[in-house]
């Protein structure tokens, strides 16, 4: 009988063709180590989920939507550490064993790392300072900043909330009346797709506007749309 895995990564995908073999290669040490790597697709029209499958503990399909795909894996998910990587994200250097420690600790229930964004922009050196520093002021984290969580409190506050946008700023904040995150210093480099694609300051005012909206009520429905 295999002992229980200490850390579950739950990473959702759909059309990553191009970058989940990468992805899921650099977690192979991980998974050597005894790490449990669940892939969620969510309807690739690709052959994400057959490039994935040679990668990965578990593959498995839900409908699209990022809340539900994470959701569902963490539902079968057999660690008491789950973490939540998106396929454009990597982490650092013994990043399974500071999460490990890391909630193995009395208080931390939660956490993220601090974050690199990769792209073309020198810009976004300064961009990713600020996503770090406004993390650690407000207690909120978002994806790219590979969010984990213990098992238990994840499903306590009701896990992901079923909303196409702003997941992860709701799950923060439901996690944060529970506990203070843990604020790993260590980063993990994330894709600036986006950035380069549609331009740092517009993705800036963009992101900033949404959030406000966001905060004053407005449907999440509503904003993935123009997030789109």
């Amino acid at each position: 009988m295999q002992p229980r895995p200490r850390l579950s990564i739950v990473m959702p995908v759909w059309n990553e063709s191009e970058r989940i073999v990468a992805a899921l290669a650099a977690l192979r040490d991980l998974r050597e180590q005894g790490v449990e790597v669940i892939v969620v697709d969510g309807g690739s029209s690709d052959n994400t989920i057959v490039l994935a499958r040679p990668l990965a503990d578990l593959v498995m399909s839900t409908d699209r939507g990022r809340a539900r795909q994470m959701n569902a894996g963490a539902r079968v998910a057999s660690a008491e550490a789950l973490l939540f990587l998106h396929a454009d994200t990597a982490l650092p250097e013994g990043g399974g064993e500071l999460i490990i420690e890391g909630l193995s600790r009395p208080g931390p229930v939660w956490g993220r790392f601090d974050v690199r964004i990769e792209g073309r922009s020198p810009l976004l050196k300064l961009v990713a300072r600020a996503m770090n520093l406004r993390s650690r002021w407000t207690g909120i984290a978002t994806g790219d900043q590979a969010m984990f969580v213990r098992r238990e409190d994840f499903f306590a506050v009701g896990g992901f909330p079923m909303q196409r946008l702003m997941e992860d700023i709701e799950l923060s904040s439901r996690l944060k009346a529970r506990a203070v995150p843990l604020c790993l210093h260590e980063r993990v480099t994330t894709s600036g797709r986006r950035w380069d694609t549609h331009g740092v300051w517009r993705t800036i005012f963009l992101m900033w506007r949404l959030r406000f909206m966001y905060w004053i009520g407005t449907p999440a429905d509503q904003l993935a749309r123009a997030w789109r």
